[in-house]
């Protein structure tokens, strides 16, 4: 034993000697957390909620206006995505993700300085902090972009790149970090999975408050407003029905059983919605329409999304059934008592489901799946955190929204002339048009 003992510390000097003589290559000097499955799982999660933006919510948007807005309408999302990475980039994730100050973070990964190859956020461990980046950029995206809806067919080019830039400084910024970037809404308690206070509520406020501020389009009530083309809207429902898999099962942040279970809530509740506002236009209009169809799918896809992390995949058929319930009677009844001209339903839709979809998670929130109890659970505190959650992006994001249009007002005209609007978005703003 004990001459094998010396014989290996003869063999293990040499190694000992090169090990200290020669120089130890950083990236393989510390053991690193990153995950290739996870870190797979993310860039697929990532290129799906791109994919949302552009073509799925092009597609959407676009078949449900007119003829002559639709090229218009598809610029907007395209504009979204270009000017909305770039900011994320220069300034917004690290406002939102570097540092957990109680309203904003710092500007330390401002341009993404001292981001590494290996480097990693601790929000999410397992994948690069690159790539963690790139998934909140496309959230950051789709938002903005959600907005346009509300004030389709009749703003100003111009203005709606001042009010994107502004929007998302003032508005989406801080309520991201607020609620995932250790703000005062996530010391709170607050649970908001993938986005319903985030993207969905205050979109659909902004897209309500932009909406009034610009006022009715001509003909509002009186003149056909038909979409163009449904057939391009079911196309862009069905791409961002896929999206979503990556939109509410990649805020896991790791191919597990977490993001299965998500994905499989997001899909029922989808299919729960477009049933159940199917059914209700069957019964009062004698006809299921395919736009009521679409519609419900999209509420159920946008009010399980705060939930789809903490509640079992049955829940996610019950909260589509509400869905589809109450985003059809704010997209019928309450649009007509209200009289807003919301063009694309951004408020009816993304602002009600994704205000119920916050309020459903106080209720349904299961401990063994993410963590956290509600109601049913026994636990009606969460209720009210839910409440308070929601009450702080519906006054922030109005509030912040006026002021920003009027702002913005005062540099160019908000909205295209009434000669403009006639002929169409398509040849006013861009000098182009469908054949």
């Amino acid at each position: 034993m004990g001459a094998h003992s010396c014989r290996a510390a003869k063999l293990a000097a040499p190694i000992t000697l090169l090990s200290v003589a020669l120089p130890v290559t950083p990236s393989l000097a510390a053991t690193s957390d990153i995950n290739a499955a996870d870190t797979a799982w993310m860039i697929v999660a990532t290129a799906l909620v791109l994919m949302m933006t552009i073509p799925a919510l092009a597609l959407f948007y676009s078949g449900m206006v007119r003829k002559k807005n639709v090229l218009a309408t598809m610029a907007q999302s395209l504009a979204a995505v270009a000017l909305i990475s770039v900011l994320w980039v220069a300034f917004g994730y690290s406002l939102v993700f570097a540092g957990d100050g109680p309203w904003l973070g710092t500007l330390q990964r401002a341009f993404l300085a001292d981001m590494g190859m290996d480097s990693v956020h601790p929000t999410a461990k397992t994948i690069p902090e690159c790539l963690f980046m790139l998934y909140q950029m496309t959230f950051a995206v789709i938002t903005v972009a959600l907005v346009a809806g509300s004030v389709a067919d009749r703003m100003r080019f111009s203005a709606y790149l001042l009010f994107s830039t502004g929007w998302f400084v003032l508005v989406y910024v801080p309520l991201a970090h607020w609620v995932w970037g250790g703000g005062f809404l996530a010391n709170a308690g607050v649970l908001d999975f993938a986005g319903g206070l985030v993207v969905h509520l205050s979109a659909g406020t902004g897209g309500l408050v932009s909406a009034t501020v610009l006022g009715r389009r001509h003909g509002y009530g009186n003149e056909n407003l038909s979409p163009f083309d449904l057939s391009l809207a079911v196309v862009g429902t069905g791409l961002l029905w896929v999206g979503w898999f990556g939109f509410n099962g990649g805020s896991a942040f790791a191919a597990n059983s977490h993001a299965v279970m998500a994905i499989t809530a997001t899909h029922l509740a989808a299919c729960a919605g477009a049933l159940t506002w199917g059914a209700l236009e069957w019964s009062f209009q004698r006809k299921p329409s395919v736009l009521g169809m679409i519609s419900g799918a999209v509420a159920g896809l946008g009010t399980i999304t705060p939930a789809s992390g903490y509640v079992a995949p049955w829940h996610g058929i019950l909260i589509g059934i509400i869905a589809g319930l109450v985003c059809f009677w704010a997209c019928t009844w309450l649009k007509r008592r209200l009289g807003y001209d919301d063009s694309l339903d951004v408020f009816g839709v993304h602002g009600i489901g994704g205000m119920t979809g916050i309020l459903l998670t106080g209720i349904f929130a299961t401990a063994s799946i993410g963590g956290s109890a509600g109601l049913l659970e026994g636990e009606p505190h969460l209720l009210l955190v839910q409440l308070y959650g929601v009450v702080v992006t519906l006054v922030w994001t109005a509030v912040a929204t006026y002021g920003l249009l009027k702002l913005v007002s005062l540099f160019v005209p908000l909205r295209v002339s009434m000669q403009q609007e006639l002929e169409g978005l398509d040849i006013s703003q861009h000098g182009e048009a469908l054949q």
